[in-house]
């Protein structure tokens, strides 16, 4: 019997008015859990909702522009078999309750349990190369994986950021490791302060301070707060931007027919005492460039 699931928008923290970036289901299209359903922009990386069970989308609540935050109807769901997500997700994590009793009546076995039961020698041998190893972080990674409480998608999410989820706190139901807190625990290590130099990941260059400009002097002035994602950032990008060396970038342009038509008013141009070369119709485009997207034509204040 089809059951119908209104899907909201999961705990996300303490952000708010978080932008629809993307939909990606419709009306009539099958989903299966842990199925991404809505993508979100959130500080410095997008968020794809999964969907909490398997079942057809039957209507959309949203669309791309949309904000949304912890608790906003997202979309409604048809479940097919009926059951709750809720029991679903209790018969999930209880499975490897159940288990680990295997293991705990094998091992009364003399001499059986460690030649039979390869996998737990593996994981206790992993642990042992991990602490023996010098830096330890790729070996205490793969026994943290092996030990989390987290779907195949959050382990993949991961290891893709190279998270320890050894070190990130599920608050799923029974310490389950949600996609959110694999975000949320990135998030405050970026946040963490940071010593100057070799300490913070980078060279320490010591550079002057910046000297204040009047920028009024050479024209009106609009100031505009930046967005959270550029507030992030920033402070990273000017760390590569002294650090990593510079490339430039060359384009070519057909400028035929610009050049016939300088040559063709030089001579006029001549006879008034100007040089008519090719640096005022550079100037002329940059202005025009500028005007279009004046963003590159600001400072950060």
């Amino acid at each position: 019997m089809a059951n119908a699931i209104e899907v909201k928008v999961p705990d996300i923290g303490d952000y708010k008015d978080i932008p629809v970036i993307e939909v990606l289901v419709k009306p009539g299209d099958a989903v299966k859990a842990e199925d991404s359903l809505v993508t979100l922009e959130s500080d410095k990386a997008t968020m794809d909702i999964p969907s909490p069970s398997a079942g057809t989308v039957r209507e959309i609540k949203l669309k791309v522009g949309d904000k949304v935050s912890a608790g906003t109807l997202m979309l409604t769901l048809e479940s097919d078999d009926g059951e709750k997500p809720a029991a679903k997700e209790e018969k999930k994590t209880a499975q490897p309750e159940t288990k680990t009793e295997a293991p705990a009546t094998a091992k009364t076995a003399p001499a059986v349990s460690d030649k039979e039961s390869p996998h737990p020698q593996s994981l206790s041998q992993r642990g042992r190369e991990a602490s023996s190893a010098p830096d330890g972080t790729d070996d205490r990674m793969e026994a943290g994986f092996g030990k989390a409480h987290a779907s195949p998608s959050v382990r993949r999410f991961a290891r893709e950021l190279g998270v320890d989820l050894t070190r990130v706190k599920g608050s799923g139901p029974k310490d389950r490791i949600v996609m959110e807190d694999v975000q949320g625990f990135v998030k405050s290590e970026l946040a963490r302060p940071r010593g100057e130099g070799a300490a913070s990941g980078g060279p320490g260059f010591n550079l002057p301070p910046m000297q204040p400009v009047d920028y009024a002097k050479f024209g009106s002035v609009t100031t505009q707060p930046l967005s959270r994602i550029k507030k992030l950032s920033g402070g990273f990008l000017h760390r590569n931007w002294v650090s990593i060396p510079h490339v430039t970038q060359h384009e070519e342009a057909d400028i035929t027919e610009l050049e016939a038509f300088r040559k063709s008013q030089a001579e006029e141009a001549k006879k008034s005492g100007i040089k008519f070369t090719m640096l005022g119709f550079l100037m002329k485009a940059s202005v025009v460039t500028l005007k279009q997207f004046p963003e590159f034509n600001a400072s950060l204040s």
